[in-house]
């Protein structure tokens, strides 16, 4: 009896060991935490995912990260940097994608490296053969941080200085872009989907191309597309700026004229905001008394003028323009801010 017992406690016992041994193991804290920044340069995405390690009152530099040893330049996994699109590091150029980075810390020289494997644990298995490119920085001195830290500095339209920052040491190193390049590939994708059912797409990829200097050809043919599927006022403009700026000013010019032909109150209006906002006073004053002599029926005519006046300086027509819009308005919200406007004119 005591036999079988044993026998059947120690398959007990097996059981409950095999059960124990299948249990994952408790979510905790980690002493490094996980953290990740991201920074967007034109199109492009950029992030950096790491663990972060303390101080702790340790001995850093030569000590717990050892000189001229590759270093995951984080804890736990090795530390990443990701790509949306293609980017350039120094004199080499990286593909979209993810990329182990790693350094080499020394007193005077770091050596950052861009390894193809993203997926390591650590340094400890990093192969020099996987490298995509290696570049030479030098480390400056900075005020204490406790944890490792990564930060995006002095982001441009291409190009973001990458700076990583622990105990009293900073190593930074340039991300370049060709955003110009990137968009105009993206407007093309773009272009390939919903965008390319209204003229609204066509003639902002157009515009882009315009005010960037890029693929005027293909900002001409986009401009045309965009006229084919409805023609505006704003795409007649788009190709009229275009082909002047390819040098054919008298095809612009009838452009600009059949555009004004074919213009809506809320296209004049639109037109003379941005002459507006370009400090072209004269030309938006002009366009905003096209308007109230196409449109006199509408309120909206006249505080539009009245604004241009008052950008000018001119409060005695600022004030006319707008009384005559507060008198005929109907919409109280507009009438208290017309109404607040004088007010503020005639101080």
């Amino acid at each position: 009896m005591k036999h079988h017992l044993a026998m059947g406690l120690g398959g007990t016992l097996l059981s409950a060991a095999t059960v124990l041994a299948q249990v994952p193991p408790l979510t905790l804290p980690d002493a490094s935490p996980r953290a990740s920044v991201s920074q967007t340069v034109g199109l492009t995405d950029i992030t950096i995912t790491y663990h972060r390690p303390g101080v702790n009152k340790r001995k850093i530099w030569g000590g717990l990260v050892p000189y001229n040893e590759v270093w995951r330049a984080g804890a736990n996994e090795n530390t990443t940097i990701a790509f949306s699109t293609p980017v350039a590091v120094g004199d080499h150029e990286l593909a979209a994608g993810a990329y182990g980075l790693h350094m080499i810390p020394s007193e005077k020289e770091w050596t950052v490296i861009f390894s193809s494997m993203s997926r390591a644990w650590g340094s400890f298995s990093y192969d020099p053969k996987e490298d995509v490119t290696r570049m030479t920085v030098t480390p400056e001195t900075a005020d204490f941080e406790e944890r490792l830290s990564y930060r995006f500095e002095d982001p441009t339209e291409d190009g973001v200085i990458v700076l990583l920052h622990w105990e009293k040491l900073q190593v930074a190193f340039p991300i370049r872009v060709d955003t110009k390049s990137v968009v105009f590939e993206s407007l093309k994708g773009q272009l390939r989907g919903l965008p390319r059912f209204s003229w609204q797409g066509w003639n902002q990829a157009a515009q882009w191309c315009l005010r960037n200097d890029v693929e005027m050809d293909q900002a001409l043919a986009w401009a045309d597309q965009s006229i084919a599927t409805q023609t505006t006022f704003q795409n007649l403009r788009t190709k009229a700026a275009i082909l002047e700026k390819k040098g054919d000013a008298k095809t612009a010019a009838d452009l600009r004229e059949r555009a004004f032909k074919i213009a809506t109150e809320a296209d004049i209006n639109l037109y003379g905001y941005q002459l507006l906002q370009q400090n072209k006073l004269d030309e938006a004053i002009a366009m905003f008394k096209k308007n109230v002599k196409d449109h006199p029926e509408s309120w909206n005519t006249y505080d539009s003028l009245g604004e241009g006046y008052a950008a000018k300086g001119d409060k005695k027509l600022a004030i006319e323009n707008y009384r005559k819009a507060l008198s005929m308005t109907t919409d109280p919200a507009q009438k208290k801010r017309i109404t607040e406007v004088l007010t503020k004119l005639k101080a």
